[in-house]
């Protein structure tokens, strides 16, 4: 057994614009996540993880970034973020920042320069091709609609983004720009704090001669083919020899297209590169010919099989990052579970059961410990998420997916769901804010909030604790090893960890229905260790309530 603080640890993601806003202008800051600091010790966490904090423009909420060592206006001081980071240590917890560095702001100055001419020096900064018949250099499309490339006509040549226009993405290929980001995160380690999470680290090396890529039917642009490019590795193993191997940190990269063979490079245990990654095998299961933009369900049968091949693929050569949700996901009760009101709440502890008894780090999105639900989003005019109003006008505009179907979809499924303010108390505003939010309240606040949850010793904020608690108390939920039963029912996740003589044995009913399940003989003899329905005894036939978790442990002193 390998130890390591990040392998132990749970992490807490915080939004900051939509966590607490401490001076009423509708917008979360620094300050306000200081104010609640108390909360997130009361649950248990150990490890805050900040989505971009740093100046931005806010063409994509922070994630296009025009100064690294600056902090965002709205969000407060560097004043404020020093504050703040010294009351996170305090209190015995860590901090993990978001690093963003395949593409900047265009209006971060190595841009404004790279674009002002040709022969400027910042030019090889980033991307630039002349076109090609008068149109884009290649076919590649960006993951926000439309082309991934952008005509310049300052110097008539198009820029590469595979994000929005105004997130142009950085030329990894040059020495310089390494050593520019290195620099950047070395002073972030030098201020203090804990790690970092990197945001679409997979795509940083472009394939040599940026060849067209396949057009799907129906398409008219190419996925663009940038994950783990060919560079990917040399260039976090840089990363990690310059910068990360001289410091106590906690590094997870967000890897889109990763394999379960790549996150064995990415994440290896020799510790060359990253501690882990986020895959997002099991939230690409619910998609369809558009991509997210369906209402299909997750089959439970196939979510089994995503989890199960990470689990023992990476098993004893890499670590996984355990999530259901995160800003770029919808609610997870809404989207895994059921969040009807009679429904809601056990169906968020089980969810919690099933995702925290696995082998990995395991991270909660704010509200996901108080059972938080999606949105009900009316118009387009409700959103505010760039890639949800581009999806939409694309989508309806060409005729693929009608107004009305397009409407629903995103009412399932936009990254809005998870951006609506933090539900604190029943006040205006949920407590969030005494000004105006930046985008709309769930109207469910008043059911649904903190202060309501805290005060009851049955609510799923309680639930998570103990789970977090349990975690530190039980070697074998960190490092036990995974095994799959029952991989055939529709209906039952049963799988167990085993830790020399220990055992734990974790079984999730995921429908609405009661479900019989026969205890393997070694357990009949064991004791339950959590639940949600607060079971207490063992029978060798149990007859599982809707939605209902049952961890029993045998062997050893648990």
């Amino acid at each position: 057994m390998e130890q390591a603080w990040w392998k132990e640890a749970v992490v807490y993601q915080i939004y900051p614009r939509s966590f607490m806003d401490s001076n009423g202008d509708g917008i979360g800051d620094l300050n306000g996540i200081t104010s609640k600091l108390d909360y997130l010790k009361e649950l248990g966490v150990d490890v805050l993880w900040l989505s971009p904090v740093y100046q931005s423009p806010n063409d994509d909420n922070g994630y296009d970034i025009s100064d690294y060592r600056a902090i965002m206006e709205e969000f407060g001081t560097m004043e404020d973020f020093d504050r703040m980071l010294r009351g996170i240590h305090e209190r015995g917890m860590k901090l993990v920042m978001d690093l963003v560095v395949n593409h900047t702001s265009d209006e971060h100055a190595w841009f404004v320069e790279s674009r002002s001419a040709r022969e400027n020096p910042y030019r090889d900064y980033y991307i630039w091709r002349e076109g090609k018949d008068g149109k884009e250099p290649n076919n590649w499309g960006s993951c926000f609609s439309g082309s991934a490339w952008q005509h310049d006509e300052a110097t008539d040549m198009y820029y590469l983004h595979l994000f929005s226009k105004k997130q142009p993405d950085l030329n990894w290929d040059n020495p310089k720009v390494r050593e520019e980001v290195f620099s950047m995160m070395t002073w972030w380690c030098e201020k203090g704090i804990d790690g970092f999470r990197m945001d679409v680290i997979s795509l940083i090396s472009k394939e040599p001669g940026l060849p067209d890529g396949e057009v799907l039917p129906g398409e008219s642009y190419a996925v663009c083919p940038c994950a783990n490019g060919p560079h990917a590795h040399e260039y976090l193993q840089e990363m990690n020899r310059k910068v990360l191997s001289r410091y106590d940190l906690m590094t997870v990269g967000e890897c889109a297209g990763v394999t379960v063979e790549e996150a064995k490079k990415y994440a290896s245990l020799d510790g060359k590169e990253l501690n882990m990654v986020f895959q997002f095998e099991h939230v690409d299961l619910d998609g369809g010919k558009y991509g997210k933009w369906t209402d299909r369900r997750v089959n439970l049968r196939e979510f089994k099989q995503v989890m199960t091949s990470w689990q023992t693929g990476l098993e004893g050569k890499a670590w996984n990052s355990l999530f259901l949700g995160n800003h770029d996901q919808p609610r997870s009760v809404s989207r895994f579970g059921n969040d009807a009101p009679e429904y809601r709440e056990i169906c968020a502890k089980m969810l919690a059961t099933c995702l925290h008894m696995l082998k990995g780090t395991p991270y909660v999105y704010q509200g996901e410990e108080l059972g938080m639900k999606n949105c009900p989003f009316s118009g387009i005019e409700d959103y505010r998420d760039i890639e949800s109003i581009n999806a939409f006008r694309t989508l309806t505009g060409e005729g693929k997916i009608a107004p009305e179907d397009m409407l629903r979809y995103l009412a399932l499924r936009s990254r809005d769901n998870a951006r609506t303010p933090m539900q604190w108390d029943d006040s205006v505003n949920a407590g969030f804010s005494s000004g105006t939010p930046w985008i709309m309240v769930n109207p469910d606040y008043t059911e649904i909030n903190a202060a309501r949850e805290l005060a009851d010793p049955d609510s799923v904020f309680h639930y998570y604790r103990q789970l977090i608690a349990l975690r530190k108390q039980e070697k074998i939920i960190v490092h036990g090893v995974y095994e799959l039963l029952e991989p055939e029912s529709e209906s039952l996740y049963v799988y167990t960890r085993t830790l020399g003589e220990e055992k734990l044995l974790v079984i999730c009913n995921f429908t609405a229905g009661e479900e019989e399940y026969r205890i393997p003989r070694e357990f009949v003899s064991g004791s339950v260790l959590t639940g949600n329905y607060g079971r207490t005894t063992v029978e060798e036939t149990v007859c599982l309530k809707p939605y209902e978790a049952l961890v029993i442990h045998t062997g050893g002193q648990a």
